[in-house]
């Protein structure tokens, strides 16, 4: 029971970071498919363990939370409910003859399209809109989001046959070539690309600005009428009707069916059209057609008895490989990519797929002229999942990536792992991406240093290393003159940020330094061992592997890297423009008091951010993970501490306060 609990409550946190990251932030990490596996195996275990189930588990909330930024919150007149998902014709089957057994022969069922993209409720009082919200929280509460909803194309202002009061429910969504324009534009001006439709539209939608919003060019589909004052519907098709009347777009592919075999014929001719069509569906929706038998039916805490949405497996496309482009990274790793014809998944085009290295490339035997299968991880990130060997051509051979780097023509070798590297230390691909690791937040911290920035800057041999980001100063004049970094404002203030972060502490320069497998949490860790970096650069590779954390192949590269000449040059001219290499030890104790303890942070504390903690723990010795296991020390909790609270307290794990912090320093 005790694992249970532990894996019950490891699967409602990671469910709730995933719904705010989908619902509230409109940028997922993962796919549909991959979320609805974690609900399942969340429901599977509260079936079995109703004890464990609470008021505020995902099973029991719909959505995300209402944020202001969007506009004021408003209050649902009709909860905007969520539907249950079906992924096999097994469970379409019971739903459909559980239901006709339930309200007898002759039910009917419409089977639709479900788009993906954003709910939206949209209120019309004697025919004029007067309120469009989004689904928020579902039950209590939605962002008015009126402003933006007036600007797209399919949302009607004024009803052709008013009556006194009508709310319906549609999706906002763009078509795959709005989003294209949108891209191409965010392309053009240097800023970040979306990873799909959906986290566009969403985003768009809440926004602050109208303007935006109609210029991306949203559409909408309305599926539902929520509530009606003046007029009464006796089916879903009937509904249809009037809103079709009064020039409302509702949604475009719907069958009306009888019985399971044709609600699943339904549903497969819906699976065919769905890489033809203009935007982005996840699925098909089975709904009842009478509005009566609804209301019978009823509905549970987050679902409607009464409809099921059934999720089609992860999209995946055929391809012709036409080469396999070799890229070199800032380690001088060099990552091999797959050039193939043009294809559309998840909304958007695609040509390119990572074959990571050697070893990918033989274990799915991949070779310049096969037809390859390609899909989406995470719906985002595009990749190869095997080859049709039916349809390879004749006389193709065995891919090598070579023993040669494809930029500096230096000797490439294979690693102790799978990845094959440049050996060329002057390798202008590994300055840039070098350059770009060292002044980032995890290191440096030169905010304001683009990559643009970079790459004009080594390409004018003003940066040939990372120590000449220092005598960038020296070159003021000719900085402005041409316009690199822009004019004399922009350069005097990059100038100073680069001359502030001299001052961070070592571990900070050591993450930036490039080192393999040297991050964030091993500089810190090595810092904690080390008074400055010239004596870390003195370090056995014995000394090295005594340290928590840090195993053979790290020492080895942290050995190499300060006994190479060519690196040890670069740390001296760092030390002589004055960048700090000295660790400042805590003035307010002679020893580090948390050594050998491990922290995790959680909830809102009183006076002090997460961040801050976490340095304040650093500065003593602790160290600070992001999850609680039975290695935790200490749980530092504050407001609202969540699911890693009831861990702790499962585990045993000692819970303080931030005023617990303080005595325990103070001490």
């Amino acid at each position: 029971m005790e694992s249970i609990k532990i894996k019950y409550n490891e699967l409602v946190e990671k469910i709730n970071y995933h719904n705010d990251r989908y619902y509230n932030q409109d940028n997922p990490e993962i796919s549909d498919y991959e979320y609805d596996m974690l609900m399942q195996e969340l429901k599977k275990i509260e079936a079995e363990n109703s004890e464990l189930v609470t008021a505020d588990s995902p099973t029991m909330k719909v959505g995300g939370s209402a944020k202001r930024e969007a506009g004021v919150l408003v209050k649902h007149r009709v909860p905007m409910l969520s539907l249950q998902d079906v992924f096999n014709k097994e469970d379409v089957d019971s739903f459909v003859n559980d239901t006709i057994a339930t309200l007898g022969e002759g039910t009917e069922f419409v089977v639709e399209t479900k788009i993906d993209g954003l709910s939206m409720a949209i209120r019309y009082e004697e025919g004029q809109l007067t309120t469009a919200i989004t689904r928020g929280d579902g039950i209590n509460q939605g962002e008015d989001v009126t402003q933006n909803a007036l600007v797209i194309k399919d949302v009607k202002k004024k009803l052709k046959n008013p009556i006194e009061y009508l709310e319906i429910r549609g999706e906002v969504y763009m078509t795959n070539e709005a989003f294209d324009m949108v891209n191409e534009r965010q392309e053009m001006l240097g800023k970040k690309l979306f990873a799909n439709p959906r986290n566009c539209a969403a985003g768009t939608l809440r926004q602050l600005d109208s303007k935006i919003t109609k210029e991306r060019n949203l559409s909408m589909f309305v599926f539902n009428i929520q509530d009606a004052k003046g007029k009464e519907f006796t089916s879903h098709i009937e509904g249809y009707e009037y809103l079709k009347s009064n020039g409302i777009k509702v949604i475009d592919n719907y069958y009306v069916c009888k019985t399971a075999d044709e609600v699943w014929e339904a549903i497969d001719k819906i699976g065919q059209a769905r890489g033809e069509l203009p935007y982005d569906i996840d699925g098909a929706v089975v709904k009842l057609n009478n509005i009566a038998d609804r209301k019978r039916l009823g509905e549970n805490t987050k679902t409607p008895k009464w409809a099921v949405a059934y999720k089609y497996p992860p999209e995946e496309k055929e391809s012709v490989l036409r080469e396999i482009e070799l890229s070199v990274g800032r380690t001088g790793r060099i990552t091999p990519t797959a050039i193939f014809d043009p294809i559309r998944l998840c909304g958007t085009s695609v040509s390119r797929a990572t074959l990571h290295n050697q070893d990918y490339i033989d274990e799915l035997d991949i070779r310049i002229g096969d037809t390859i299968v390609v899909y989406k991880s995470g719906e985002i990130i595009p990749k190869v999942k095997k080859v049709v060997i039916e349809k390879r051509p004749v006389n193709t051979s065995r891919y090598l990536i070579g023993d040669v780097c494809p930029v500096c023509g230096a000797k490439a070798v294979k690693d102790d792992k799978a990845d094959i590297r440049c050996t060329g230390s002057n390798c202008k691909a590994q300055l840039e991406r070098h350059i770009i690791n060292f002044v980032g937040r995890d290191a440096m911290d030169i905010k304001g240093f683009g990559e643009r920035y970079i790459i004009d800057l080594i390409k004018l041999g003003y940066i040939n290393n990372i120590a000449d980001i220092y005598s960038l100063k020296n070159y003021r004049e000719e900085l402005i003159e041409q316009g690199i970094i822009g004019k004399e404002k922009n350069t005097d203030k990059l100038l100073d940020v680069i001359e502030k972060s001299k001052e961070h502490e070592p571990a900070q320069l050591l993450t930036g330094l490039g080192i393999p497998n040297v991050g964030k949490a091993a500089a810190k860790e090595l810092m904690r061992n080390f008074d400055s970096i010239e004596e870390l650069a003195d370090a056995t590779i014995e000394q090295l592997v005594e340290i928590n954390d840090i195993g053979e192949i790290t020492a080895v590269g942290i050995y190499d890297y300060f006994n190479n000449e060519a690196n040890k040059e670069i740390l001296k001219k760092l030390i002589e423009a004055g960048v700090n290499t000295k660790v400042t030890k805590n003035e307010n104790s002679n020893e580090q008091i948390f050594e050998g303890f491990t922290f995790v942070i959680t909830g809102t504390l009183p006076s002090m951010g997460r961040k801050e903690a976490a340095t304040l723990i650093e500065s003593y010795g602790g160290k600070v993970a992001s999850s609680v296991s039975k290695k935790t020390s200490y749980l530092l909790a504050g407001e609202a501490a969540g699911s890693k609270l009831t861990k702790a307290n499962d585990l045993g794990v000692s819970v303080i306060s931030e005023d617990d912090l303080k005595q325990m320093i103070e001490k």
